[in-house]
């Protein structure tokens, strides 16, 4: 029976690049020199460093355009609130989003079967599966979930005949 597979996940080598072209080109450019600018990584939680929410913006675009040219959906990321620290300093947290949680688990299977393909959803932990008798369903399914405004990026692996 033909089925796929919906995940939602960024690539940790292509995150580790992208924030080690950031940290380099934060080195390098005029405006950075003699700041305290810098971003760390710690697994799925970046954190962003600077003198004024100004230069955090700044290098909160550098991150996004970098995570773009190496393929990452800005979307998986989910900035926190500014926060200043000591001084002027600003510090700002940012989620990278991992896996499907529970909601919008049931909101893309709610989709589904309100489509009226005749398509199965199953949860299965931070994926679902999608299986049905025609291939054309399928492709159905993934048009409908592209179209679909959902906070968070989709990727469709795993499709067998």
């Amino acid at each position: 029976m033909p089925s796929f597979d919906i995940v939602s996940k960024v690539d940790p080598a292509e995150l580790a690049n992208a924030v080690d072209q950031v940290s380099r080109e934060i080195g390098t450019r005029y405006d950075f020199k003699g700041t305290s600018a810098n971003i760390e990584r710690t697994e799925n939680l970046l954190t962003l460093y600077a003198d004024s929410e100004f230069q955090l913006k700044q290098v909160q675009d550098i991150l996004y355009q970098r995570a773009a040219k190496r393929g990452i959906d800005v979307a998986s990321f989910d900035p926190q609130k500014i926060e200043t620290i000591g001084g002027d300093r600003a510090k700002q947290v940012i989620n990278v989003k991992q896996g499907i949680d529970r909601e919008l688990a049931k909101k893309i299977v709610r989709l589904v079967k309100d489509s009226a393909l005749k398509v199965q959803a199953a949860v299965q932990g931070e994926e679902l599966r999608i299986t049905g008798k025609k291939r054309d369903d399928l492709q159905a399914v993934i048009a409908l979930l592209r179209s679909a405004k959902l906070e968070q990026p989709l990727q469709f692996v795993n499709f067998r005949d």
